[in-house]
């Protein structure tokens, strides 16, 4: 059990890059989506560059950390087997189910944007980010507070954050709209 605590570190350092790769993501399918409405040149060569970050960031980033991620943290339920037993854990990986789900939708993106398929905006792809930024405190929340995680005040909690999220969406939306007038 010596390097139970190497293979967390490990585990948090995997999730933590898995994260940033899926925010990162979708922040480029934005710029994307929205090169595709500039006059040419700048669109092919805006469009080429952010494909090839896309790739970069999708294939040696994000999926590798979530392997890993997913790897480490199968390493840790093998060695503590009784968090299967708790209430919180079967919570958690629900969550997990929904990020890998995430990840799987935004993998189908990814691939029609390659293909220069251009089948959302870019304000649902700035929503779409939420998604996992959700999922992140839900799980940050069960793993720390685990057994104490009052569940009605939690569940609350992740609605009127996403309503904070929906109303700065919003007001974002006005300003980038009153900056373009």
């Amino acid at each position: 059990m010596e390097y139970y605590n190497y293979i967390k570190s490990l585990h948090l350092i995997f999730v933590t890059t898995w994260f940033a790769g899926l925010f990162y993501i979708v922040r480029l399918f934005v710029y994307q989506i929205e090169a595709n409405d500039k006059p040419s040149p700048e669109k092919e060569i805006l469009q080429t560059q952010y494909k090839i970050m896309t790739y970069r960031l999708w294939y040696i980033i994000t999926w590798p950390s979530a392997f890993l991620a997913t790897l480490f943290a199968i390493w840790l339920l093998l060695l503590m087997p009784a968090w299967l037993q708790m209430p919180w854990m079967h919570l958690k990986l629900g969550f997990v189910v929904l990020l890998i789900a995430y990840q799987l939708k935004c993998q189908q993106i990814y691939t029609q944007l390659q293909k220069d398929e251009f089948n959302y905006s870019s304000n649902f792809m700035r929503l779409w980010n939420e998604g996992a930024t959700l999922i992140l405190f839900a799980v940050v929340f069960l793993v720390i507070l685990k057994n104490a995680f009052d569940w009605i005040y939690g569940v609350i909690g992740i609605f009127v954050f996403s309503g904070v999220l929906l109303l700065g969406f919003q007001f974002y939306k006005r300003i980038r709209k009153k900056n373009k007038s």
